[in-house]
């Protein structure tokens, strides 16, 4: 079974591991160098959550999200958030759950509108995941995204009211 809890400076071996990973590849978040621990530690503590899946038989970490308001002030009610899954474990349904998650810890935060700004074109399995999550697309932004090989792609901004 799949669960969720806080980010713990204990977990950050792991974490950094899912999170990295996604960023070595380079298609899918703008980050283009990995943490060491000490970085990963200020990053996911400086969120207003993170969120960190874990296998409750295994208490292996298969997945890590991010939560921070995307704007401020008068827009401070909206927050963004980004999502990892470990290699290996995706398509198991680890992405539902977690966005799951965030969407329910947005609301405990204040949070009333939770946004996906940079979701990569090419990332079929993320669109089709927040379409049946009632997320709305924005419309495609034309070669907003820099790939790691160097080719552009568009990214598809979403949104969801909570």
């Amino acid at each position: 079974m799949i669960k969720v809890k806080g980010f713990d400076r204990a977990d950050i071996k792991e974490v950094n591991a899912v999170w990295n990973k996604v960023v070595e590849d380079g298609r899918a978040f703008p980050q283009e160098i990995p943490f060491n621990e000490e970085q990963g530690i200020a990053f996911f503590e400086g969120q207003t959550y993170t969120g960190v899946a874990y296998d409750t038989e295994t208490n292996e970490i298969v997945g890590v999200y991010i939560m921070h308001p995307t704007f401020v002030g008068r827009c401070s009610h909206i927050c963004n958030t980004s999502y990892a899954v470990k290699d290996g474990k995706r398509g198991l349904g680890i992405g539902k759950i977690i966005v799951g998650d965030s969407m329910e810890k947005a609301r405990e935060n204040g949070f009333k509108i939770l946004q996906l700004n940079a979701v990569i074109a090419s990332n079929t399995a993320a669109l089709a995941l927040y379409r049946k999550m009632g997320l709305t697309p924005l419309g495609a932004i034309k070669d907003a995204f820099r790939n790691k090989d160097g080719e552009y792609e568009d990214i598809i901004p979403h949104y969801i009211n909570l």
